[in-house]
């Protein structure tokens, strides 16, 4: 039971989409590194394929960039058959994780180098190279070598050279993974603001599941070659379709249990560990396998049992505490259940320092919402 992945509608002005790909195969040596993959993309559109290491998503990019061809399928942009046209001929750059500058060029040198290989008058060069330093803020070091530069500088160069000639589509292998944390945060708004100005229609890849939803308007969660789900980043979140998205997307709790009421406006789950009350029904058939899923966020922990009849256990549980992690903004606690199952709890610590600050090896209740639930396929 999985929720088939649908795209948007992504069409330009006369009703054709974008950038097509459709029933997208490719195999390495009989193994399918992309299993035939559909998707259709808006002009404009910063849209990203995010998933673990091996699941496809560079592979999907090379063959968008002309690197790896097709073994079958369709790639089209803005109506034109991308498949039998070279890398060197697509209106597509792609900008690589390692930056790929050339330690010998100024900055100015790096931006202009695919101008010049396209023999572009001295003029037009200049112009869109200052243009390029100013878009980017890196006017003041025009003649500065890439070593003498930041990671986030350095990035910002590579992004400039590669919007330069004015692609219609933009694609980023990892763009910000050489950067440490903190600066990698902090470029990831930069990078957007820059793409957006520009309107350049871009595809990422990405294995970090923050970045993606930091920059994209669009993921395509990606496993095994194929394309589990596609939407807004909150939508992926808040109702993911499988339980490989809910866990791979942020954090979460995930119960086993069984349905065992399906009402038009409720559902109540059978798990080990309580018995989850889900505010709407599902057309599920009673007695089936199913997942419920909770993220820590949206967890309330509380030294007495909700309100309520303590025989039923609905929508709470339970557990001792056995751990916790100061993260500054909040505090995640690790509780361990009867059943031997552990959940996790997060609590502002906004909240945590003003009400109940549980302790090591404490007895401790955990609750959520019947709103909060995500119902999910076994």
């Amino acid at each position: 039971m999985m929720i088939e992945a649908t795209a948007a509608p992504a069409a330009t002005a006369d009703g054709q989409p974008f950038l097509l790909m459709q029933d997208l195969v490719k195999e390495f040596d009989g193994v399918r590194a992309v299993d035939s993959v559909s998707v259709t993309i808006n002009k404009g559109e910063i849209f990203a394929l995010l998933g673990s290491s091996g699941c496809g998503k560079s592979t999907l990019l090379r063959m968008l960039g002309g690197f790896e061809t097709p073994t079958s399928g369709r790639i089209s942009l803005d109506g034109i058959d991308l498949v039998p046209v070279p890398p060197y001929q697509r209106p597509i750059n792609m900008m690589f994780q390692s930056y790929a500058l050339f330690p010998h060029l100024s900055v100015w040198d790096n931006i202009a180098f695919g101008l010049r290989r396209d023999r572009l008058p001295k003029h037009q060069i200049a112009e869109r190279v200052e243009k390029m330093l100013n878009l980017v803020q890196l006017t003041h070091y025009a003649k500065r070598k890439p070593q003498q530069l930041s990671g986030g500088q350095q990035q910002r160069v590579a992004l400039a050279r590669s919007l330069a000639k004015r692609p219609q589509l933009l694609l980023l292998d990892e763009p910000l993974g050489a950067l440490d944390k903190k600066l990698r945060e902090q470029t990831q708004l930069e990078l957007v603001n820059i793409i957006e100005q520009v309107g350049v229609t871009c595809v990422m890849v990405t294995h970090d599941q923050q970045e993606a939803m930091t920059m994209a308007s669009r993921i395509a969660v990606m496993s095994e070659g194929k394309i589990l789900q596609i939407g807004k980043p909150s939508d992926i979140y808040e109702t993911p379709n499988c339980r490989f998205v809910a866990d791979f997307i942020g954090s979460v709790n995930l119960f086993s249990g069984t349905l065992v009421e399906d009402e038009p406006d409720h559902v109540m789950i059978e798990s080990p560990e309580c018995r989850h009350y889900v505010g709407h029904g599902i057309s599920g058939s009673i007695g089936m396998a199913i997942s419920v899923g909770i993220r820590p966020e949206k967890i309330t922990i509380s030294p007495t049992a909700p309100p309520g009849d303590p025989a039923a256990q609905i929508n709470w549980v339970r557990g001792e505490l056995v751990d916790w992690a100061y993260l500054g903004s909040t505090t995640v606690y690790h509780l361990k259940l009867a059943s031997g199952m552990l959940i996790k709890a997060e609590v502002a610590n906004r909240q945590r320092h003003a009400g109940y600050q549980p302790q090591f090896r404490d007895m401790v209740y955990a609750s959520w919402d019947q709103d909060d639930l995500i119902v999910l396929p076994y």
